[in-house]
């Protein structure tokens, strides 16, 4: 009985955090102090098993790659600070052949260098709607085909390496799979954050491909040719020094050069060094920007402790043995099993955005699921384009409605809907592809590095134990 109060516990999250406006962190330490004071007075958890909290957030805390966090954010605010994206934009269009559709493939294009560096769909919108959408009014594209591409070249810093998205989905699959593997006994390598960057890259670069077609091929119904850009030789300078640093950071940790703390260091180094060289990080800027940092920063690590609260409360529950019973009772292959999984998370999507499901789902939802199905990687790729499906998916996408918050200009949403038609199409392609060839997320690596499923499948008593055992919280000290 408990064990479904921890999943009303769940749906009354995602009630909270749409109704009450809430940040998301302090919705979830009320739930999860709510919940356990009901396991408490219904005898379901013990109060001394608590006290292992303050050390599980300890060792969480003090996991190297969290470094990254406020290295990204920093980076993700220098750049809307400084004019990088502006002179990107601009210097694409001048390379680019003088016809209509090159405006939408610069901001396409754009999306895609500054999206993984930004750290947030949300952080892309703001940008992209700054830099890209009064630029694109001006060429004469009409509103909805604006709309469409802010919010579809927002998304693609999700998939494409590497991402902050990825970085922390990287880890938090990194403990999914040690969870499932440990449970199972079987002697399978454990997937890395590495491990994930390569599978991302052929489904992130076949995406992006698919983006760029789409903007060319949607372009061509325009009337107005763009205005032939003219740049000064320093806005040509800057252009190139960017665009050569984001292609080293990024290239050097998706192959492996580098780590990604390493990388978001360097860039947020580099960016802040131009911006005090060029004077435009004086005193009053540098120090908005500064606090702006510690508070995204702060938001982020909060959102942090607080689901991994939450979901130690609903493992005490008994929730993510009743999740697990239910993943195993799916009836079919793998391909059914992980297709309900991942509408869970597209479901959740309407409500949570990216860093919510990376911390409060993904630690529920995907380690039985891994018991079932070995290859990690493939789960992974398929987790991150539900979730860039997911922020486009109408009504409620994350994206389309950030969008639409932000550039505040009355375009009918059936009208927005036609525009992204194509783009939501590209996308489910890539997913149904992914999904039938996992062989997609294998670039330059042989078929036997695959996590598999032992030839003997276990028993639901075995199967039980072992997810019990997974999740058993380790005794307070």
């Amino acid at each position: 009985m408990m064990a479904w109060t921890g999943l009303a516990l769940l749906v009354l999250v995602g009630v909270g955090i749409v109704s009450t406006g809430l940040p998301a962190a302090v919705v979830l330490i009320a739930v999860a102090i709510c919940g356990a004071i009901l396991g408490v007075v219904a005898g379901a958890i013990d109060v001394a098993t608590l006290g292992a909290l303050p050390s599980r957030l300890i060792n969480l805390l003090e996991n190297d790659l969290l470094q990254a966090l406020p290295l990204y954010v920093t980076m993700g605010l220098l750049l809307d600070r400084l004019p990088v994206a502006d002179a990107l934009y601009r210097a694409s269009n001048a390379v680019l052949p003088r016809k209509p559709s090159a405006p939408l493939v610069s901001g396409m294009m754009l999306g895609a260098l500054l999206g993984p560096m930004n750290g947030s769909v949300g952080a892309s919108v703001l940008g992209l709607s700054r830099v890209v959408s009064p630029r694109l009014a001006a060429e004469g594209i009409p509103a909805p085909n604006r709309h469409a591409i802010v919010a579809v070249a927002s998304t693609l810093g999700v998939l494409v390496p590497p991402s902050l998205v990825l970085i922390l989905l990287s880890d938090a699959m990194l403990s999914a799979h040690t969870m499932a593997v440990t449970a199972t006994g079987r002697s399978d390598r454990v997937v890395n954050t590495q491990d994930i960057f390569h599978a991302a890259l052929v489904p992130g670069g076949i995406f992006l491909a698919l983006c760029l077609a789409l903007s060319w091929i949607g372009g061509r119904t325009a009337t107005k040719l763009p205005d032939r850009e003219r740049l000064a030789a320093g806005e040509g300078l800057l252009a190139v020094v960017a665009l050569v640093s984001l292609i080293v950071l990024l290239g050097g940790v998706a192959f492996g050069y580098f780590y990604a703390v390493e990388a978001a260091a360097m860039g947020a180094f580099a960016l802040l060094t131009a911006g005090l060289a060029t004077g435009r990080l004086g005193g009053a800027v540098l120090n908005t920007l500064l606090n702006d940092a510690i508070a995204l920063t702060g938001a982020l690590f909060s959102l942090l402790v607080a689901a991994t609260t939450f979901t130690m409360i609903l493992r005490l529950l008994g929730t993510a043995d009743l999740v697990g019973k239910m993943v195993s009772s799916i009836p079919g292959g793998e391909i059914v099993a992980v297709a309900v999984v991942l509408s869970v998370i597209a479901i959740s999507a309407f409500v949570l955005d990216a860093f919510e499901i990376i911390f409060v789902i993904v630690p529920i939802v995907i380690p039985p699921l891994l018991i079932r199905i070995a290859d990690a990687r493939w789960v992974s790729v398929l987790v991150l384009l539900t979730l860039q499906s997911s922020f486009l998916l109408p009504p409620f996408g994350y994206a389309l409605m950030m969008v639409r918050g932000v550039l505040k200009e009355p375009v009918a949403f059936r009208s927005f809907v036609r525009a992204l038609a194509p783009f939501l199409a590209a996308q489910w392609l890539l997913l149904l592809l992914v999904l039938l060839f996992p062989q997609l997320t294998y670039l330059g690596q042989s078929s036997d590095d695959r996590l598999r499923i032992p030839s003997v499948p276990m028993s639901d008593e075995e199967y039980n134990k072992r997810l019990n055992d997974m999740i058993r919280l380790p005794e307070p000290e």
